[in-house]
C-alpha cells in the first residue's frame, strides 16, 4: 500500500481504466439520454444541413467555428466534472489511498468514451445475420457502417465488418486511452468529440467543404494511435510486427489512419478486405470466413487489455523515474 502511495498517478489511471472497461463489459452503453458521444452527434446534426447549403468558403469557416464551439463545450464540461471528482476526493477520508478513490470516479465518466463490447457485439450481429440470409447480413451491417450495402456480396459483408471492427478498435477504444493518459478526462472527451465530427462531416460529397477542418483534426489526433493500434493486434495474435508490410498495406486507403489497423488485420488474417471502387487490402488473401470474424474480435478483444496494461505500465514507469 505504501508502495503504491508514491505512484498516485499511475493507481488513479489504472484504477479508472479497470473500472470503465469492466463496466464496458458488465453493462455496455449508457442509455442515448445519458450518453456524451449521443449528445455530441445531436450537436454536430444540428449544425450539419445548416452549413452545406453554404458556398464552400463559408461553409468551410463555418465548419470550422461550429467545431471549434463544441470542442470548447466539451472541454469545458469534462473540465468540470474532472473539478467535481478532485472536489469529493479531497473532501473524502480515504487515505492513505485518495487516488484509487479518484480513479474510480473516473472509470464511471471515462466509460461512455469508450466502446468496446457494443463494437464486438455489433460485428459478430452481422456474421450471425449472415448465417440466416445475406439480406439479413447487409441489413445488420447497415447499422455498422455508413457505406451502402445493398450491393454486396456475403464475403464483401464479412470485409466491411472486420474492416469496421479493426479501425473502431482506434477510434471507439485505443485511441480514447492514449488521450486520457495524456490529458485526463478532457484529452478523452475532445478526441471523441473530433472523432465524431469526422464521422458525420468528414465525406467528400456534400459535406466537403464544412467537413475539412473535422477531418484534418481527427486524422491528427488518430495519427500515433492508429499505429499503436496495429501494433496491438500484432502483439494481442502473438506475432512479430511487420511495420514493412503494414505501411504497404496502409498507404492503399485514403485515410492516412484507417489503413494500419484494418490492413494489420487482413494480413493477421490471410484474408482481402476492402471498399469497392476504393481501395483494397492484402489483395493475395482469402474471402473471410465466419471463423475470421470471430478470431478478429479475439484479437481485437486482446488488443484493448493489451493496450490498457502497456498504457498503466509506461506511466507507471514515468512517474517512477520522475520520483528518482
Amino acid at each position: 500500500m505504501e508502495g503504491l502511495a508514491t505512484l498516485p498517478a499511475t493507481v488513479t489511471l489504472a484504477t479508472a481504466v479497470c473500472v470503465a472497461l469492466v463496466i464496458d463489459r458488465l453493462f455496455g452503453e449508457p442509455p442515448a439520454w445519458a450518453h456524451p458521444v449521443v449528445a455530441m452527434g445531436r450537436y454536430l446534426d444540428w449544425f450539419g444541413p445548416r452549413l452545406w447549403r453554404l458556398p464552400a468558403v463559408t461553409a468551410r469557416l463555418g465548419g470550422a467555428l461550429a467545431w471549434y464551439l463544441g470542442a470548447v463545450l466539451v472541454l469545458a464540461a469534462a473540465l468540470v466534472l474532472d473539478i467535481g471528482v478532485t472536489a469529493v476526493t479531497a473532501a473524502t477520508e480515504v487515505a492513505p489511498m485518495p487516488s484509487m478513490l479518484r480513479g474510480v470516479l473516473l472509470g464511471v465518466l471515462l466509460k461512455p468514451l469508450l466502446s468496446w463490447r457494443m463494437l464486438c457485439d455489433e460485428v459478430e450481429a452481422v456474421d450471425q445475420a449472415l448465417s440466416h440470409s445475406l439480406d439479413a447480413g447487409r441489413c445488420r451491417l447497415g447499422w455498422l457502417v455508413s457505406r451502402d450495402t445493398a450491393a454486396l456480396d456475403e464475403a464483401q459483408v464479412r470485409e466491411s465488418a472486420i474492416e469496421s471492427l479493426a479501425e473502431n478498435l482506434n477510434d471507439s477504444v485505443v485511441a480514447p486511452l492514449c488521450w486520457f493518459l495524456v490529458a485526463g478526462l478532457p484529452g478523452a472527451a475532445l478526441y471523441r468529440f473530433a472523432n465524431t465530427a469526422d464521422a458525420m462531416w468528414g465525406y467528400r460529397d456534400h459535406r466537403l467543404w464544412m467537413g475539412q477542418w473535422a477531418a484534418r483534426v481527427d486524422d491528427l489526433l488518430s495519427w500515433l494511435p492508429a499505429r499503436a493500434t496495429a501494433l496491438m493486434l500484432w502483439l494481442a495474435a502473438g506475432r512479430r510486427p511487420d511495420w514493412r508490410a503494414m505501411r504497404a498495406e496502409a498507404a492503399h486507403t485514403p485515410s492516412p489512419n484507417g489503413g494500419w489497423p484494418m490492413g494489420t488485420m487482413a494480413l493477421l488474417l490471410g484474408v482481402r478486405l476492402g471498399k469497392p471502387g476504393v481501395y483494397t487490402l492484402h489483395a493475395a488473401g482469402r474471402a473471410p470466413s465466419s471463423e475470421d470474424v470471430r478470431q478478429a474480435c479475439r484479437w481485437a478483444g486482446r488488443a484493448v487489455l493489451l493496450s490498457a496494461a502497456l498504457l498503466v505500465a509506461g506511466q507507471g514507469v514515468y512517474e517512477g523515474l520522475a520520483h528518482v
